[in-house]
Formats: structure tokens, sequence, C-alpha cells
């Protein structure tokens, strides 16, 4: 477990510096080709584990990534490609078009449109919606999206995941074909659609952005060939105001699997792991951060808080709820960015020492915790 849970850290990155081409940023941009990248390392202390208590936490090589950005006229492209120590992986990889000053297409592997527009997490370590599937996805498919006046629009169709089924080591989550915990599951997301749209009010000390997002999509039984459905369905909130920041979000989720051998969850696999959630539940997320400027950077300190509800109905065994919550703060000093975290979990996958669930019967009642910290040279 152990090994599974360092692969993950190995895989994370810090979600402040994430990269997107929307039209205003595409506007900007004068035309050519820029390269950058990240190096990171990786310190976690774990009070759940014997041998992280003896060593007094572990040092680690956490990612190195290469990204592409550029533009020439109305068309551009954004990639970026990650290198583990034990695996290598691309998060996104797209082409663009400008279609006028307000409209952009984008084509390829690009980020989906759920949930609040940037992420629903302050930390290194995400927010429960990743974990089920709904927080910085990227899926191959196309999207066209419009900015004006305040109003965002996004409208896309995702094909399938960037990459197949069987293949555990990808950046974000989606749906497992193999064995877990006994279970074997063939389930393939296909044929995805998404609508999001969202309101930004400009006001005194800051802004507030408001907004919906819905997903469908179909899920494909490799051993039978039969199709089953999915959907999910979320409100959120982003509002700044004089350095102070709150995110809020309530989203419903399932997953209706074909053939399924147990209806009320169902395997999914990110950064070298996989695991089983709930097929039907409810998330919340509630963050709020505050920004100190500094005369050599910024200091940002969070507190983000998940809960995930089940909302499945089985005989035999009650499905728990599963919380997480990490306090840190994020700390940008020239081209570094360093992420210190204190994480608790309850019947949370990777922030507890059972590790291989959300959602799903709970092994123990207790809170389990960890101190990460994430450092980082931007280039």
């Amino acid at each position: 477990m152990m090994k599974k849970t360092t692969q993950f850290m190995l895989s994370m990155v810090a979600t402040a510096i994430a990269l997107s081409a929307s039209p205003a940023f595409a506007e900007e941009q004068e035309d050519g080709i820029n390269i950058g990248g990240a190096v990171r390392v990786n310190y976690g202390y774990k009070d759940y584990s014997d041998a992280s208590k003896d060593k007094g936490g572990d040092l680690t090589f956490d990612m190195a990534a290469i990204k592409f950005n550029g533009k020439k006229g109305d068309w551009g492209l954004a990639a970026e490609y990650r290198f583990t120590s034990s695996t290598d992986y691309i998060k996104y990889g797209y082409g663009y078009y400008n279609i006028d000053p307000d409209w952009q297409l984008q084509f390829g592997i690009n980020k989906v449109p759920f949930g609040n527009r940037d992420f629903i997490s302050n930390s290194w370590w995400f927010g429960i919606p990743y974990y089920l599937g709904f927080e910085d996805d990227h899926d191959v498919g196309i999207k066209a999206v419009y900015e004006k006046n305040g109003w965002h629009t996004d409208l896309a169709f995702y094909k399938n995941p960037e990459y197949g089924p069987t293949e555990n080591k990808r950046y974000a989550t989606d749906l497992y074909t193999g064995t877990i915990n006994g279970t074997e599951y063939h389930n393939e997301e296909t044929n995805q659609f998404n609508v999001r749209q969202t309101y930004t009010l400009e006001h005194e000390g800051g802004s507030t952005t408001l907004g919906g997002s819905v997903q469908y999509g179909q899920i494909y039984n490799s051993k039978t060939g039969n199709n089953g459905d999915r959907y999910a369905a979320a409100l959120h909130l982003d509002s700044n105001y004089k350095g102070w920041n709150l995110q809020l979000q309530a989203m419903q989720y399932e997953y209706d699997a074909a053939d399924a051998v147990d209806p009320n969850k169902i395997g999914v696999s990110v950064v070298s792991w996989q695991y089983e959630i709930a097929s039907k539940g409810q998330a919340y997320s509630v963050n709020i951060a505050k920004t100190f400027n500094t005369d050599w950077g910024s200091v940002k300190c969070y507190n983000d808080f998940g809960l995930m509800t089940p909302d499945v109905a089985d005989a035999d065994a009650s499905y728990d709820d599963s919380m997480q919550n990490v306090t840190g703060c994020a700390i940008s000093a020239g081209p570094t960015y360093t992420m210190v975290d204190f994480i608790m979990g309850k019947n949370m996958t990777f922030s507890t020492a059972n590790n291989d669930h959300v959602g799903l019967p709970e092994v123990g009642d207790d809170w389990d915790k960890r101190v990460n910290i994430n450092f980082g040279y931007y280039f």
C-alpha cells in the first residue's frame, strides 16, 4: 500500500500552475511557440505508517514536466507531458482555433468542463471530486468555449479518455477494466457530453463566479458488448474579496454500468493505482483561502473540506461517508512554488491507511493524518 501511495505522490503536481487556453488568453499571446516545464520533489509523513514514523517520513522525486504553448494567427496548441520515477504520461495535448474574439474551438486531449472553472481545491492533494472523476479530468474530444461580458459557456463532446480502460498510469480518474478487491470490471467511458455555464460578477474588492455543470455519457461493457450510462450535475461558486477566496460546490453523480457484478460500486484508476467508489452519491466541497502578498512573492493559506455521501442500497453492508480535510499554505517565490499540507482523511483513498475505496463500507472509524510538502521549480 505504501508503494502505491508513493506512486500517487510521484504523479501529482501543484494545481496553481495549470495551463488553460481561453479566448482571452489567446488574444494576449504573441505568435510563436513557448516551451516551459517543472521539476518537483515531495516529502511525506504518515502518522498511520510505522515505517514512515520510524524514518521520519520520505523524500522522493515527484515529477518532471515539459509544456508547449503557442499560436500562429488564429491557430494554436497546448500540451503537457510528465515523467515520474515509475512511468510517464500525457496530461493534455490539443490544438485550438479562435473562431472570433468570443469563441474558441479546442480539439484533442483537453480539460473536461465540469464543476468550478479552475479547481475545486487549493491544495496539492485536490478535492474529493478528483477521486470520483470530476476534477481536472482530461479526455479526447472537441470543446467550444464562449466568453463575453462575464458569461462563460463550455460545450463539449468526448469520445473516450486519454488512455484505454486497462491503464492505471494516468493523470486523472477514469473508469477501469480489471480486477479490484476480487471484483472483475469491464467498463469503458465513451460518448460523453458536457455543458457548463458560468457568470462572473465584478464587485468592490473582487469578483464572484456562479455556475452550473451537467455531464452525460455511456459506459461500454467490453465483456458483454452492452452499454450503460452515467451522469453528473453540479452547482458551484468561486468568490474573491480583498485577498480572500471562497469556493463552494455541490454535485450529484451516478455510474449505471451495464451487466454490473455489483451495481453499488464501480472501479476507477488514477496515477498507478486502482480503487472502488460508490456508484452513486453526492459530493460537497467547502474551501476558504487567504492570500498575503510579500516583497518576494506571496503566501496563500487555505482549508479545503470535502464530504462524499454514497446513495446506494446494499443488503449486506452499509456504505459510509468519506471525508477529507486539508489545511495548508502555498508559497510562491520567484520560479519556485511550495505547498505545505496537513491532510486528514476518513474512509478515503490515498489520505488514509485503507487505501482502496471512496464511499464504501468503512474499516475503522478514525481520522488518519499525514503531512505533505511539495517543492517545485518552474521554468
